[in-house]
């Protein structure tokens, strides 16, 4: 069974450029939820992209919806896979890494493997997967799904979802939340270079954060 839905409204530029200033870390000091598993890594180093998820949902060996998403992605997309639990068959090779790369396809995010690692570093595709395999999916023409509501490492994508990627791993959220997410976070990036500064003069970072507070009350007590 295939299902194709239309492409999801894409997310803002001035909204993707916020959030290309965001560490995904520093989300993770706000937000408990909407990361991927972390064992769903970069393959390129130093990589930080944001961008509109599109979403693919491909089981076992079947890579027909991959290719035939190709036509459709645009530039400022990344693509995210639900593998449906196959972590034996790599669907993202040479081939996709460049015809990606050509649509304009910011990265790609996939629960499973991928294979032809030297073409990212070609052509600059980031990639977010679990590691390389050499088994490669085939045009089966079984199934597949665009753009529906997937699971890519445990956390659950929607198509339009704002993705923010790099070195810490992915998260995903949701459109109406992403610019205050991203204008929050840099607010504590900033002030997160100021800290630094204190403790180059001589503070102690447990008299700044308020451990030492804390453990000197349970002390004393």
């Amino acid at each position: 069974m295939f299902i194709v839905n239309p492409m999801p409204e894409q997310i803002s530029a001035d909204i993707v450029e916020l959030l290309e200033r965001v560490e995904v870390a520093t989300i993770g000091h706000v937000l408990h939820s909407g990361f991927v598993d972390p064992d769903i890594r970069a393959v390129l180093p130093n990589k930080r992209v944001a961008g509109t998820a599109v979403t693919l949902r491909i089981p076992n060996a079947d890579s027909t919806m991959l290719h035939y998403l190709t036509q459709f992605v645009r530039p400022g997309d990344i693509v995210l896979i639900d593998r449906c639990g196959d972590t034996r068959h790599a669907c993202w090779g040479g081939v996709i890494t460049n015809t990606m790369k050509m649509a304009g396809v910011k990265a790609g995010v996939v629960d499973g493997p991928a294979t032809d690692f030297s073409e990212f570093t070609k052509v600059d595709m980031p990639m977010w997967c679990r590691g390389p395999s050499p088994i490669t999916t085939k045009i089966l023409g079984l199934e597949g799904a665009i753009n529906v509501p997937i699971s890519v490492g445990g956390q659950t994508i929607n198509p339009g979802d704002a993705i923010l990627c790099d070195e810490s791993g992915v998260v995903a959220l949701h459109p109406s939340r992403a610019r205050a997410m991203a204008e929050r976070a840099i607010g504590m990036q900033e002030a997160e270079i100021v800290l630094l500064e204190r403790l180059r003069n001589g503070e102690k970072l447990p008299d700044i954060s308020g451990a030492n507070k804390f453990v000197q009350a349970k002390l004393s007590a």
